[in-house]
């Protein structure tokens, strides 16, 4: 039962992959980004405005860093993420995401002192290695020829931005309660994106583009996160952070059933690449320079 809890939140999150390339078309990247996170705080708010009122004098100095976690995290990631639809395939976008356990290693070693280990060099050079064969669907002369595909470029950046979003998380170590913490990076997102939302052209909310947003919101943005909460509780963070390397697999095999994407060969060589790396990094413990 108490693997339930990480398997659902990673199913709805690699749903959420593949409800954020449907909505390409059906709805502007910027109207889905801001009416997820806005339903979201609204239906948060009857519930959390009295913990947000206890915890005031524990939120207050710590305002400027809340700020900053809910631009990186909830903000820029997703957002970048809804402009990536447009521009690459959801199981590309799964790959990519896929390398956020291994960057937040490396910026762990880089800010929290975390000592580097043969495990997490190798493992950097595997899923490196893998996320090219994807991008370059196979063919890195095409790649150096082309370039990288813009969509899979912001996906690596957003995927960077949640990476940099983890990592300041674990340094921080704000003493709020997670749901306080989740509610008040919601609210951030509100804030920065509206702006966006407002310059952006709008569909308006449609039979078509409802669904997605509902999904994004309510599964996505709260269900997922709170069954992911349970996990880390019941399992501790680091048996937890392993069922993320499901994504791209899930990902991609949602998005084969319902977007009929065609898994290449470069598909299943780049992501079994990339989700060694991230394995590796994860189970070869050694220090490196130690014998």
């Amino acid at each position: 039962m108490q693997y339930a809890y990480p398997l659902l939140a990673i199913f709805i999150w690699a749903g959420n992959t593949v409800i954020t390339k449907m909505s390409a078309g059906a709805i502007f990247p910027a109207e889905i980004g801001f009416y997820r996170w806005l339903l979201a705080g609204l239906l948060f708010t009857p519930f959390m405005l009295k913990p947000v009122i206890a915890h005031w004098p524990a939120i207050r100095p710590n305002l400027g860093k809340i700020f900053v976690l809910g631009v990186l995290g909830m903000a820029v990631y997703q957002s970048l993420a809804y402009f990536a639809a447009g521009l690459t395939s959801a199981t590309n976008m799964g790959i990519i995401l896929s390398l956020m356990p291994l960057m937040s290693l490396a910026m762990a070693i880089i800010s929290l002192g975390q000592r580097l280990t043969i495990g997490a060099l190798a493992g950097a050079v595997l899923s490196f290695a893998g996320v090219l064969v994807v991008i370059s669907s196979g063919s890195l002369g095409v790649l150096l020829e082309h370039g990288v595909n813009l969509g899979d470029a912001m996906m690596l950046i957003a995927t960077l931005a949640y990476a940099i979003y983890s990592t300041l998380l674990k340094k921080w170590q704000l003493r709020l309660p997670p749901l306080v913490l989740l509610y008040l990076q919601v609210l951030v997102a509100v804030v920065v994106l509206f702006p966006l939302f407002l310059a952006s052209p709008k569909v308006g909310p449609t039979l078509q583009n409802i669904p997605l947003v509902l999904y994004a919101c309510l599964l996505a943005s709260m269900v997922a996160p709170l069954a992911w909460m349970q996990a880390v509780v019941r399992l501790g963070p680091s048996r937890t952070t392993l069922f993320f390397n499901l994504l791209p697999l899930i990902t991609a095999l949602i998005a084969a059933v319902v977007l009929h994407e065609q898994l290449a060969l470069y598909h299943l060589v780049g992501g079994l690449l990339t989700l060694g790396g991230v394995i590796l990094s994860e189970r070869w413990t050694t220090v490196l320079g130690r014998a």
